[in-house]
Order: C-alpha cells, then structure tokens, then sequence
C-alpha cells in the first residue's frame, strides 16, 4: 500500500494543510493501492508564494545554468524510468511498451530543449527596436492521468528553459508516478521553490491557480469542458493560458493507399494508449466502394489483438483508467447501436475473463454517420467509427465536420496528392503515412482542441513575453 501524505514546496516534502484522503486504484483489478492526502487552497498559495519568490532569481539566471538544471532532471529522471514505468502500469494500467516508451520520452524532453536553448536568441533586432524575450514568471501546470509524466515534463521543459518558476498540480490519480517525479525533480537541486508540487482536485487546487494574481500562465492537458472553465477563471487576471484539449482526429484513407498496410496502422491509431489519447484517429474516412475490404481488414486485424494483463509483454489494449472512464466508454457504445451503427466486432460489456478491472472490448463501427454521437464526442477508448465518402473532397470536408482540430491522418501512395489533402485539413498536426512523433514541432490544436503550442521553439515561447526597447 503506497501512503502519499506529503507535498512538494520550496525545495521540501512538507505535510499539507489540506486532510481529504483519496484512494489510488489498479485498474486492471480495481482495487485501492494507495491513498494520497489532497492540497487545498492553502497549500495551493503556499507553493505558489515560493514560486513567486524564486522567480525574481531564477529569472535572471543565464542560459548555461538553464542548460545545467535540464541535464540534471533528465538524469534524475532516466535513473526512474523503470520504477516510472512499473507505476504507470500499476496506477493507470498502461501496456508495458506504452508505460516504458513515455517514461523514456518525459525524460528526454529535457534534452529537447536543451537544444531548443542553444539555438534561440532571447534578445533580436526587429525595426530600429532591440526586442528581449522574458520569462513571463510563475507557471501553473496542470496535467491529466493519461500521459502523465510526459504531459509534466514537456511543460516543465520549457518553462526551465525560459526562465520560469513553476506549480505542477498532476491528477490526483496519477499520484504514485508524480511522487516518483517529484523525487527526481529534488535529486535535480535547482534552486528552491522553481518547481513546487501540489496534488490536488481541480476544483480547489486549480481553481486557485486559475485565479490567483500571482500566477502569469497557466499550462493546461485535459479535456475542451475543464479547458474551458479554467480559461474563463483565468480571464480576470489576464493570464497567458496554453490549452491542450480534446481530439476526434479523422483518419483519411485515399482510394490508392495499401489497405493492407494503412487499415492495421489506422486501428493502431485509434487504440494506442487503451484508447485514451486526445489524438486518437477514432474517425476512419474510407472510399465507399471499398467498405467491405475496409471491414474485413479491421476486424480481422482487431480480433488480432490481445486484451488483458498489461505487464504482459504480448497485450495490445489494458483497462481503461477508472470506473468513470468504463462506464463513458459504455454509454458510447450502447448509444452507437442505438442510433443504428453496425457493430463489427467488440460491443458492450468486458471481454471474456477479464470481469474485475475496467476492460473493455476493443469496437468497431461501420455505418457511422456524421450526426451520431460517436461520431462527433471523444468517446476516450478503443471504439472505431467507420465513415465513407465518395469523392477526395467529401473526405476533405467530413474530416473537417468537427468542432476539434487536435490531428490529422492521411494514407496515400501518392505523396504529393496526400501532402494536398493535408493542407486542406484543419488540424494542428497531420500524420501522412505514419504514426510518428516529431518532439521539436509544434503540437497543440485548431478550433476547440486548444490554443497554444508545445514543444520545440513555439513550445518555449509559451513561456516568453516580448519586450521592445525603443530609443
């Protein structure tokens, strides 16, 4: 049983004031690992007073010490990746591959950046002004239990390298794997009160975030609605905000594409990360007369999958995160039936012999249309909707019917015909023939995904404010 009872702030573990007590649940067995002792509003404007108080150093610190203290957390972090790795398993119930890959990945972002600093110049001639680029000062980090120490890290990255002192409130359910990081973070010694840790509910702790006139940003990974609400609390004090919000990332397979290959990569797309990921291709978009070879790949290739034990080395898809999250993936799949979607596989209920944790049976939908909930919602599992269109350009506007703009993908055997197709559609980012991650370009979304930018340069400017000295 893990007992988290302490909270980070000015360079020491101390006691909170706040008492709630919530539980820490495995979800692959649901049943209670740990407890984690909750911050309130007190804690909350301790931390961020010890944030504010460093920050009229640490502001002024050079590019080389920057540099220092993002080597030094990258090294304290690499030396937990495994015990990072068990956590996530353990606590969000993350395949093996999944929780091993985002671990590395949180603590090579540190590096990233250390590059990113080499190359940037805080202070450029634009007119007949010299323009400095400043840290904005305090950050508020606050981050979702379904990448948790790489949705940390990256913000924490830039705000280091820009100059900004920080207050990380991580998801209360993500506390085993952000006290491992918060270890880390003390083993790096920067200066005492740049990185303050509270674990807290964002209706108490964020909303204090939100609202405090000490706080000059707030940096934010988590669903459009809580987005929202914290944009309008932060109105008032005019603070910077960066949104990372939801997806419904439409997946444009064209008529010349290898199916064979680009169906497979497509369900991967949808179900990477159990199914909770907000870029997450959950529409496929497929030519109308090739619908019957689309299903047959999709469910030959989904029936593939192993379903179980995240430790195993052999499992595709975990549980999903909690009860809540089970349940919502539920609702959505009884909806998608009775609104008239054709199941192809998967369907309610869990998959067999998996009854105790929050397992659910990978879905796939054809005969989805644009106005069904499936289709529209991010439904947050591993459920495919299968659309078709008729022309490039129905594909074109179907992947554009969307009140999200967070990714894009696009297959094609024809490069320059998919890099067309891309440009026309209103995402942030857009995959063409691939899945993979480019950590030095921007990513962040269009429409209601979000405003702002991370990682690589936009992602350090985030944490900037240009100033123009005239004479």
């Amino acid at each position: 049983m893990k007992i988290i009872d302490k909270i980070y702030i000015n360079g020491e573990f101390v006691t909170p004031h706040g008492t709630e007590v919530s539980d820490l649940i495995n979800p692959s067995v649901n049943q209670v690992i740990g407890h984690v002792t909750l911050c309130d509003e007190i804690d909350t404007r301790m931390a961020i007073a010890a944030a504010k108080a460093a920050f009229r150093l640490f502001s002024k610190s050079n590019i080389e010490e920057r540099i220092g203290h993002l080597q030094r957390l990258h090294d304290a972090i690499l030396k937990r990746v495994p015990e990072l790795k068990d956590a996530t398993i353990q606590e969000y119930g993350a395949t093996v591959q999944r929780a091993a890959w985002s671990n590395q990945l949180a603590a090579v972002i540190f590096l990233q950046f250390i590059g990113v600093l080499k190359d940037y110049s805080f202070e450029r001639t634009m007119g007949k002004s010299v323009v400095r680029f400043e840290p904005l000062g305090v950050a508020a980090i606050l981050t979702a239990w379904n990448s948790n120490s790489g949705s940390i890290c990256i913000k924490l990255a830039a705000a280091i390298a820009a100059g900004c002192t920080t207050v990380i409130k991580p998801s209360e359910l993500s506390a085993i794997q952000s006290q491992i990081l918060t270890e880390c973070f003390h083993e790096a010694n920067l200066p005492a009160g740049v990185i303050n840790v509270v674990n807290g509910r964002g209706d108490i702790v964020g909303t204090e975030l939100a609202r405090n006139p000490d706080v000059s940003m707030i940096a934010f990974t988590g669903s459009t609605v809580v987005g929202k609400i914290i944009a309008r609390q932060a109105i008032d004090t005019m603070k910077r905000v960066a949104l990372e919000l939801s997806g419904k990332a439409p997946n444009v397979i064209l008529d010349d594409a290898d199916f064979t290959k680009a169906i497979p990569m497509a369900v991967t797309a949808c179900f990477m990360n159990n199914g909770q990921a907000c870029i997450a291709g959950t529409r496929l978009l497929v030519p109308e007369n090739r619908l019957a070879d689309v299903k047959k790949i999709v469910r030959d290739t989904i029936s593939g999958l192993k379903v179980g034990n995240p430790e195993n080395e052999e499992t595709s898809i975990g549980p999903l995160a909690n009860q809540k999250q089970y349940d919502r993936v539920q609702g959505y799949i009884k909806s998608a039936e009775e609104e008239g979607a054709e199941l192809l596989i998967g369907g309610e209920g869990h998959p067999d012999g998996l009854n105790e944790g929050f397992f659910v049976k990978p879905t796939a939908f054809a005969g989805v249309t644009k106005n069904m909930r499936i289709a529209r919602e991010e439904v947050f599992g591993p459920v495919l909707s299968i659309m078709t269109y008729k022309t490039e350009q129905e594909a074109i506007e179907m992947a554009n019917d969307t009140i999200y703009g967070l990714l894009a993908y696009v297959s094609s055997a024809d490069k320059e015909r998919a890099r067309r197709v891309a440009s026309q559609i209103n995402a942030g980012r857009v995959l063409i023939n691939t899945l993979n991650h480019d950590p030095l370009a921007p990513f962040g979304g269009f429409k209601q995904s979000g405003i702002g930018r991370e990682g690589g340069v936009l992602g350090l400017e985030e944490y900037l404010e240009p100033k123009a000295i005239i004479e």
